[in-house]
């Protein structure tokens, strides 16, 4: 297994460049840039200018010289070749130098690093809740089928999987925070957290979980629950259980002692695909919520043409999910024991 660790650890470099440089070559080349922006918010504030002093106002013009835009050009590292801009982005990631941040003047790791904290703490809550619902669902589905458990859960879980999350944040937002303010509209703590007890606090991030948490488990109940079901039914019908049934096993020993561990193969394959969720969260679940955390300053940086963020984010979430296909396989290996890495 050491081998295949080490090979498949070598393969992540080349294929992380190539997705760095995908996506370095578009920010390169996208219209809109930050010169751009800054070259539309002067014009835009030359003719408010010109209107103010009842001056012309149709052909404002952008109000900087030559001269200024390349220096703007060279603050924004985009004065230099693709190939040359691109290695010197890939040195400094290597060093911890992600740039700097053209909207928080800060840098990008700094301003990556300070918004993880709460997209760690949705991305664990998502994955305890995930596996700790759907794992005993998909069992009580799977020795209850066609009966009215079974039909009853499915219509709810495949109503979860039908809406996408930001929709279900959408509706709960409406329902239970606009309508009946049960629960607050947004955010991940209150203005007065500062001043509050510790249990205060304790309620105050609870009430403010609650609905985004709800949001984030609604998309992965159905897969996950029906993964599980149909996993263990396969185990159940297979002739191995039935030569535990038969050698005096019970039934609950025969799903418990030698299905159950099997029905875990095909949940293990996708659990170091959720690292990335767990580290990047949602943008979109984040952005309905206005939860201040990494996936809102993606969604943000992709607006406002933060490059430097943007490749911050991409380079970070390219990662996790080429290391979490890794660890996808170890797990696999954990469970099944008739995996070899050879």
């Amino acid at each position: 297994m050491t081998t295949y660790i080490i090979r498949r650890l070598l393969l992540v470099i080349p294929t992380f460049i190539g997705i760095t440089m995908l996506v370095f070559a578009i920010t390169r080349f996208l219209p809109g840039g930050p010169v751009e922006q800054m070259l539309s918010q002067a014009r835009q504030a030359a003719m408010e200018t010109g209107k103010s002093s009842g001056g012309p106002t149709a052909d404002a013009g952008d109000g900087l010289s030559k001269e200024q835009k390349e220096q703007l050009n060279k603050r924004f590292g985009l004065d230099k070749p693709y190939l040359s801009a691109y290695f010197s982005w890939l040195g400094g990631l290597f060093v911890g130098d992600l740039g700097e941040s053209y909207r928080y003047n800060e840098p990008v790791l700094q301003t990556i690093t300070s918004k993880m904290p709460i997209s760690i703490f949705y991305g664990l809550l998502t994955m305890f809740f995930t596996y700790g619902i759907c794992i005993p669902l998909g069992i009580l589905k799977a020795l209850h089928h066609r009966t009215i458990i079974d039909n009853s859960s499915s219509i709810v879980i495949f109503l979860g999987y039908a809406l996408p999350n930001y929709v279900i944040g959408t509706i709960l937002i409406f329902i239970f925070a606009s309508h009946w303010e049960i629960f607050p509209l947004g955010g991940f703590k209150s203005f007065e957290y500062d001043d509050m007890s510790f249990f205060q606090k304790f309620a105050d991030l609870v009430t403010h979980a609650v609905l985004p948490t709800i949001a984030y488990v609604a998309g992965s109940l159905a897969i996950t629950s029906m993964l599980m079901k149909n996993s263990l039914m396969d185990n159940l019908a297979s002739d191995y259980v039935r030569t535990a049934l038969a050698k005096g096993n019970s039934f609950k020993e025969a799903v418990f002692k030698h299905a159950f561990k099997n029905s875990l193969i095909p949940l293990a394959t996708s659990f170091g695909g959720n690292i990335a969720l767990i580290i990047a969260g949602s943008f979109l679940v984040e952005t309905v919520f206005n939860i201040d955390g990494f996936g809102l300053l993606g969604y943000e940086a992709l607006v406002t043409r933060d490059y430097p963020v943007v490749m911050g984010v991409i380079a970070l979430s390219s990662l996790l999910s080429l290391l979490g296909n890794i660890i996808s396989d170890i797990c696999v290996a954990l469970v099944d024991p008739r995996v070899k890495f050879e």
